[in-house]
């Protein structure tokens, strides 16, 4: 990809109540859905969460201890998760709680392993799920495919799949009626970003709404792809009706971590002390945190587009307390000649969730007043969305 054009902009609105996930200011908690990450050591599953929840570049997982005793990782998004990180030597009867606590079951298998032992303990948990929890989703990360071939890759990916279904079938042909859902991945490209995004929308009960906001969104700024991201993740929790090419998704990935990686260096140079509150100071800080009613610079001598600000009216659900001004971060770049004519755009929406979406450039350029009041109605949806889940999960 090749910044042809770039530009940082902010709008600014009322805040809404705290998003779902996030204790309150008395420190109440709310349920979380949990989900389970199993496999045997050296599997890859501290690796796998330390990539996607603590931004830690692939090459350093190599360095990384086995997990001695089960760590919980909290993650707040469109909803709050909980992911159980289990060493390798965990079994159902040591596991210290119920599958029925667990919406998902993530086995983490090496590629490269003997598959007899870790199958032996994924069929394990299998039989235990069907008895406790038959509608467990059961995901299977075939993991570390970059170190093998193209071809020798998914010939190991077809065995391991032939021999967990050939394992159910011999203990019993009621199990197969679990389905199991096998995905290969790498901390090394995206395969592992999506493969997560793909277990989190089985989670997301509200998933129909977000997809519907990014169709209409879509048609009406004539998108022809948009994604909802998780900021800190790069996890995307939604998108609109058309197919995810890997293009596509690995695009939106790169820019986001670009604007991760660079956003915190940027701040708004405004005089009034309310104008510079932004969502970065926050728990968990989404890029990019430059804001500011005017032209704002980019790093090296990159051109800016003005920034458009639009008011949203205050929530009747906000107090006083919170009644604080918030900016929404905006980011935009062109792409490289091979897709020439087109803009990638980054519009912050919530604290955690951000609005990634290509859209032609001519169009960007002549109606962006029309995208922005686009993306304003967008943000409110999702945040009525987040709202409901709040309250229905106990939340302030």
């Amino acid at each position: 990809m090749a910044n042809t054009h770039a530009s940082y902009s902010a709008t600014k609105t009322t805040p809404r109540p705290p998003m779902n996930g996030h204790q309150s200011s008395e420190g109440t908690s709310i349920a979380r859905t949990k989900i389970l990450l199993l496999g045997l050591r050296r599997s890859g599953k501290t690796s796998i969460k330390q990539v996607l929840f603590n931004d830690l570049a692939p090459k350093q997982t190599f360095y990384l201890e086995p997990t001695m005793r089960i760590e919980k990782h909290t993650l707040d998004t469109v909803i709050p998760l909980e992911i159980w990180d289990c060493p390798g030597n965990i079994t159902v009867e040591t596991l210290g709680a119920p599958l029925s606590q667990f919406s998902s079951l993530i086995f983490v298998i090496d590629i490269r392993d003997l598959y007899q032992q870790p199958i032996s303990k994924l069929v394990d948990f299998i039989t235990a799920a069907y008895h406790e929890k038959p509608d467990l989703n059961l995901e299977v990360f075939v993991h570390k495919a970059e170190k093998l071939q193209e071809d020798d890759k998914i010939e190991n990916f077809r065995q391991i799949d032939g021999r967990i279904t050939d394992r159910l079938l011999d203990q019993s042909p009621n199990y197969q009626e679990m389905p199991i859902n096998f995905h290969l991945t790498s901390v090394y490209d995206h395969s592992l970003h999506e493969a997560f995004s793909r277990v989190l929308h089985k989670l997301i009960e509200s998933l129909p709404y977000l997809e519907d906001l990014l169709n209409v969104f879509c048609a009406n700024s004539q998108s022809p792809k948009a994604f909802l991201f998780d900021t800190t993740s790069r996890l995307y929790v939604a998108t609109d009706a058309s197919p995810v090419d890997s293009a596509t998704h690995n695009l939106c990935c790169d820019y986001l971590h670009m604007l991760n990686s660079f956003g915190p260096l940027y701040k708004s140079t405004a005089t009034n002390s309310r104008r510079l509150q932004s969502p970065s100071q926050s728990a968990l800080t989404p890029p990019p945190t430059t804001a500011s009613s005017s032209s704002s610079s980019v790093h090296h001598s990159l051109p800016t587009s003005p920034s458009s600000s639009h008011s949203l009216s205050p929530t009747s659900g906000a107090t006083p307390a919170r009644a604080k001004e918030l900016f929404y971060p905006s980011a935009s770049t062109t792409l490289s000649p091979s897709t020439s004519g087109t803009t990638l755009t980054y519009h912050l929406i919530t604290r955690q969730l951000a609005l990634l979406a290509l859209i032609p450039t001519a169009v960007y350029e002549t109606r962006r007043g029309l995208v922005e009041y686009n993306v304003v109605f967008f943000r409110e949806g999702v945040q009525e969305i987040c709202d409901v889940e709040r309250e229905t999960r106990g939340g302030q």
